[in-house]
């Protein structure tokens, strides 16, 4: 199973959007609507700080009656960051996602935020794998293989 060094490499598009603390929430949001993405990894200095997601405007946005035009993401983001490396596996990464129902996992190295994997980067992956595995089984059965 591959990294998620290697899967940052292969994807299309490695551009993070991020934000700051301090930007309204209500940019936040154009820009998650722009990119057509879910969550930002929030950074002040290129270290990682925060996340925001749609599901945290929700929760502590529009449930709590707060204004996305004044109020700052920091006042919307998580904090407690959980991260993963570019030596960890994809099936690790999966593992904690599940365990911890998250969407989005930040990938760090040397305290630098360096991509960020989605719930679908993970489940393409997996399916890809499956696939090509698949697919040397039936050359095999059929004795296509050296």
């Amino acid at each position: 199973m591959k990294t998620v060094a290697q899967m940052l490499h292969a994807k299309p598009l490695q551009q993070v959007h991020t934000v700051t603390a301090e930007v309204p929430m209500l940019d936040a949001l154009r820009l998650l609507a722009e990119h057509n993405i879910g969550a930002l990894p929030v950074v002040e200095d290129g270290r990682l700080v925060g996340i925001v997601s749609e599901r945290d405007y929700a929760r502590r946005g529009v449930l709590q009656g707060r204004s996305s035009v004044v109020t700052p993401v920091r006042e919307f983001m998580t904090e407690a960051v959980l991260t993963v490396n570019g030596r960890q596996s994809i099936r690790e990464c999966m593992a904690l996602m599940t365990d911890r129902h998250l969407r989005h996992l930040p990938v760090v190295e040397d305290g630098q935020l360096v991509g960020l994997l989605s719930i679908g980067d993970l489940v393409k992956e997996a399916i890809a794998e499956q696939d090509a595995l698949i697919q040397h089984l039936e050359q095999y059965i059929r004795g296509e293989m050296a």
